[in-house]
């Protein structure tokens, strides 16, 4: 067996005939990165995959004489899918089952992101579609409002002008957007 097939460069420190020893990259990280956990899950699976891929050649050559080699492979790939765990349960990520089901049919989970996407384009027209009714609406009874009752229509404007300014101005004070969000400090 060629040696280069025994380590990976990204699998941590080998040891002889080609042993990962593996590293526990678990107190290494801050507590604080959702990223540096995801990453460590992600190298981790890299990890385990080079393991894997190890022991494959490790069982697809062997004999009696490569029995401790493969016991050693097995117990860093024990190791290291231990690893995996503790570092898996500090990522809080939720995979969608539809995507998962996609996954196992084959099939690319875009697709799964496409319709979301499109469903919240036809979801988005029906709300602007309803916003403009109502929209519509309210011209429609202002209008009749004016036809009916000029006087209370006029003081009904006044008001309303009076009210916009001073919620304006509570928003603007509040540091507020139009929509209601607060505004946020850039980070340096």
């Amino acid at each position: 067996m060629d040696p280069s097939q025994n380590t990976l460069p990204s699998m941590g420190v080998s040891g002889g005939n080609g042993v990962i020893n593996p590293q526990n990259d678990v107190t290494s990280a801050s507590q604080d990165d959702p990223k540096q956990d995801l990453n460590q899950v992600i190298n981790s699976i890299q990890k385990t995959l080079g393991l894997l891929h190890q022991l494959y050649l490790n069982v697809s050559s062997f004999n009696t004489g490569l029995q401790l080699p493969l016991l050693q492979r097995i117990n860093s790939l024990v190791l290291e899918l231990d690893n995996m765990v503790k570092l898996s349960e500090k990522c809080n990520i939720q995979v969608p089952v539809e995507v998962l089901n996609l996954i196992d049919d084959g099939k690319n989970p875009d697709g799964f992101t496409k319709d979301v996407i499109n469903s919240c384009i036809a979801k988005n027209q029906i709300t602007k579609g309803k916003t403009d009714a109502f929209k519509g609406l309210r011209r429609h009874l202002l209008e009749e409002l004016d036809q009916a009752f000029p006087d209370e229509a006029d003081s009904f404007r006044e008001i309303r002008a009076a009210s916009a300014a001073e919620a304006k101005r509570l928003a603007q004070a509040q540091s507020s957007l139009p929509n209601g969000d607060v505004k946020v400090k850039a980070e340096p």
